[in-house]
Formats: structure tokens, sequence, C-alpha cells
């Protein structure tokens, strides 16, 4: 009877060990697939098709506009690829968008002067994202008689803070829609919003492209973020010059000359009202100072330099302005950018956070090791 009882309990422990073995190789297999293949799995960070279109505007320069959704569990900042197929050519645009709540959606806005045809084809958007942090920034539309569409397609509305802080430097984003409930273009509020107190009210007004004017039956998905990015990469002395923007007029064909020291664009200003430019680059000397001109003519601009060590330059543009758009004051003697000890820390942080997981994962095998030499 001992025996029997003592064969038992060698089959139950045995068969817990098994189990117990089974469990600690699925912790591993989990572990190792949230960690290298989480970045990967995009299926909830998607753009609806009808909600994903191209037009030529106003201007005849072709225009992608699209709606991205988050559907994760947990907040995200999506880079958004966008390719375009011309002729026998392929364009391809980036934006870097603002930061994404989970269960939220975010639309987006891109210009392709390159393409030149007249029927061009859009292909599918790849979507990256980074997992971050967010908060929720407490602006709210209001919806009532004063939120209206007017005959020539414009909106005017609301806007209030209803949390307990000064929030500042925050865009109002929408779809816009025609009669067919067809989506048209991308709305944001024209001017910008330097700063709101709790409890305020402010207007605000978004444009449609000058095409749909007539188009327009309603506006929907009004979204609050921080300001979206369109990322340009340009060769600069045998190297690639990373420039970040964020403004709905149009740069295009970035060059630099022989030296590196000037930077040209080319600009378009469709809208008839004043509007502004905001120019991210990488410092590269202490010694940068920068000067803007518009066909030769000096405008008026702001330098300041950002938490992470970027040069930001800021600037107005007058309505209906097209040429080339020019800014000097580039170092060229330098190879490479002059980073602060902020920028670094985001590099650092996400290292010491895969060196814990890695420990973790050690103290994991070591357990297994022992549980399985002692047949637990």
């Amino acid at each position: 009877m001992y025996l029997r009882n003592q064969h038992q309990a060698s089959k139950i422990s045995s068969t817990l060990s098994r189990v117990l073995e089974l469990k600690i190789h699925f912790i591993f297999s989990l572990l190792f697939l949230t960690l290298f293949f989480t970045p990967f799995a995009f299926a909830d960070v998607f753009i609806p098709s009808h909600e994903y279109v191209g037009f030529f505007d106003s201007n005849g320069i072709y225009t992608v506009v699209g709606n991205v959704k988050n559907d994760l569990d947990y907040a995200i900042i999506p880079t958004i690829t966008i390719p375009v197929i011309d002729n026998d050519s392929e364009f391809f645009k980036t934006i870097q968008h603002v930061s994404l709540l989970p269960g939220n959606e975010i639309p987006f806005k891109i210009k392709f002067p390159e393409v030149l045809g007249n029927d061009p084809t859009l292909l599918p958007a790849k979507i990256t994202f980074e997992k971050t942090i967010t908060d929720v920034i407490p602006v709210e539309v209001i919806y009532d008689e004063t939120l209206i569409v007017h005959d020539d397609g414009h909106l005017t509305g609301r806007i209030i803070n209803s949390g307990t802080e000064t929030i500042s430097d925050f865009k109002i984003y929408a779809v816009i829609h025609g009669y067919d409930d067809e989506t048209l273009d991308m709305g944001e509020n024209f001017s910008p919003i330097p700063e709101m107190k709790p409890g305020e009210i402010m207007e605000f007004t978004m444009y449609p492209d000058p095409k749909f004017s007539s188009d327009v039956w309603y506006y929907s998905c009004f979204a609050v973020g921080q300001d979206s990015i369109i990322v340009l990469n340009v060769p600069r002395n045998d190297d690639t010059f990373k420039i970040r923007y964020d403004s709905s007029i149009l740069l295009s064909y970035p060059e630099f000359d022989s030296k590196g020291e000037t930077l040209s664009f080319t600009l378009i200003q469709g809208w008839d009202f004043q509007n502004y430019i905001n120019l991210e680059f990488p410092k590269y000397s202490e010694n940068e100072s920068f000067d803007v001109f518009l066909n030769d003519i000096p405008i008026d601009s702001v330098q300041s330099i950002d938490d992470m060590g970027n040069w930001h330059v800021a600037f107005l543009v007058e309505s209906q302005s097209e040429g080339t758009l020019t800014i000097t004051g580039f170092d060229s003697k330098l190879s490479s950018p002059n980073l602060t000890p902020s920028y670094s820390l985001m590099w650092i942080m996400p290292m010491i956070i895969i060196f814990l997981l890695i420990i973790v994962s050690i103290i994991i095998g070591i357990i297994f090791v022992i549980m399985k030499k002692r047949k637990w």
C-alpha cells in the first residue's frame, strides 16, 4: 500500500514538474514575444480605407488625408509613411503624428508636389509607432449652436479647458465630409493657441481646401493634440540632415548649398490668411544664428532651443505667398549634431529597461534549473 502511494506521489510530482516546466517555457516564450515582436503588431493601429483618400488640391498639388485609429490599450506616437506611384516613379512622405491615447483617433494631411501625372496611385500607408505615456489634454469642443459650418465650408466653434491646469501649444483636428458622407479633407485650427487657462472658453476656426468650399456637409472626429511633425531628410556634405516642421504651408524640394550653410525650399502658402511655420533642426554649434528670406526679402523670425537640444525657427508667412524660402546661418564645420545630455537620456532609459528585463529573464532561468534539479 505504501509503495503504491509512493509511486502515486512520484507520478504526481513528475506531473507537477512537467506542468511547471511547460509554464516556465510559456513564460519564456511570452517574454520573448513581448520583447521582440510587440512593436510590429500593428493590427490595432490602422487607417480605415474610407478615411484614406488622395486628391489634387486647389493649387494642383496631390494631397493625401487620412485618420489614424488606436485600438490598443496604451498610448502611442504613430509615424505614418505614405507611398504614391506616379507613372514610373514612387514617392514616399513621412509624418510623425501627435501622441494618441487608447481608443482615440487623429487625422493627418500630407502633400506630394513631386507628383506631376494626372492619375497617381495611392498605396496603403505603413504605420509604425512607439509606446508612450501621455496625459489626456482636457480640452473639449463645445457642441452647441455656436458650432457652425458656413456656406463657404469653413467651421467656427468654441473649445473649453475643462482641466485644472493651463494648457499651451495644442491643436484641434477634424475630418471634413461631403454630402455623400465621403471624406473630403482634414482640417485644423489655423491660428495657433499659445495658452488656455482652466475653465477658459476660446473660439476656433477651420478651413477646408478651397477646392471643397461648396461641398462640405459636416466635420467629425474632432481631436486635440500637440503639433504633428513632417519629417524631411536632406543630403548635406555627404551626410543626411533631418528637418522636422509643423505647418499647413507646403515646403518642398529642400536643398543645401555646396558649403552646407544655406538651406532653401520651394514654398506655397495658398491660404487667404497669414500662416506660420515652425522648423526644427539638429544643433551643430552654439554659434548658429539663422536668418530667413522669402524670394530674397527678409522675414522676421524667432530662434529658440528646445529641451532636446534642437534649434527651432518660427515665423509667419503672408497669405497667397509662394517662391523660394531661404534660411542661412548653418554651421558646416561640424560633422555631427551637438547633442545635449537630455537628448542622450532618451537613449539611456530604454537601455536600462532592456538590461532589467534581461536580468529578470536570467533569474527566471536560474529558478527553472533549480526546480527541475530538485524535481519539484
